[in-house]
């Protein structure tokens, strides 16, 4: 067995004990907004997260969350799927976790599909949320399949395209041009190693979201 230096052994354990709390985190993102725990819910993110243009602070993300949720859905729920989580430094994580909703709004109970591109840093020892970018794919009523085009389809509002594939430039030109079928196609060589979302994304800029 190959022996192993103890701060490798300890950076190793960091890296592991580092992903769970990240983990954790964004499943106490859910609860804590579909149970209405305001405070909890804004505490999971930097003391001096940025609200908006010219806003900072939790106080700022919480009146923003109370007047969205308040004024908009009588209830909510966010079931987690899978969740990339890759470690920048020590301290600095970025992450990609699909989540698929259900909002009862007015008359309609619109269900969604969406993703976040997350930015995690660590500070005096927690994980917190510096940044969440919500990048959705549709939000339709439970009997209205959204096929087709514009997929965000709000009751009372205009149906407009969501942003789910934006991050990644692959989705535009798988679509944009089919491969010669009497060749074989190449293939790029492998991401390296915590660097499979950078690569994926490849700097693509982040798109303007717009939240209903």
């Amino acid at each position: 067995m190959m022996s192993m230096e103890p701060n490798t052994l300890l950076a190793r354990i960091d890296r592991l004990e580092s992903i769970e709390e990240i983990r954790q985190l964004a499943a106490k993102y859910s609860l804590s907004l579909d149970m209405r725990d305001l405070d909890a819910h804004v505490n999971l993110f930097a003391e001096d997260i940025r609200v908006g243009r010219d806003k900072t602070g939790r106080a700022h993300l919480k009146a923003w969350v109370d007047g969205t949720l308040r004024d908009q859905f009588s209830g909510t729920s966010h079931h987690l799927g899978q969740h990339l989580i890759e470690l920048l430094d020590a301290d600095n994580a970025v992450g990609v976790v699909y989540s698929k909703n259900e909002h009862e709004t007015g008359p309609e109970w619109v269900t969604m599909q969406m993703l976040y591109w997350d930015d995690y840093q660590r500070i005096e020892g927690r994980w917190y949320f510096r940044r969440r970018l919500p990048c959705y794919w549709y939000a339709s009523d439970l009997n209205k399949p959204p096929i087709g085009e514009r997929k965000m389809r709000w009751p009372g509002r205009e149906p407009y395209a969501g942003t789910f594939h934006d991050l990644f430039p692959s989705w535009a030109e798988f679509w944009a041009r089919r491969p010669d079928k009497d060749q074989l196609p190449d293939v790029a060589a492998a991401a390296p190693l915590e660097h499979f979302l950078a690569t994926l994304r490849r700097g693509a800029a982040a798109p303007k979201i717009r939240v209903r």
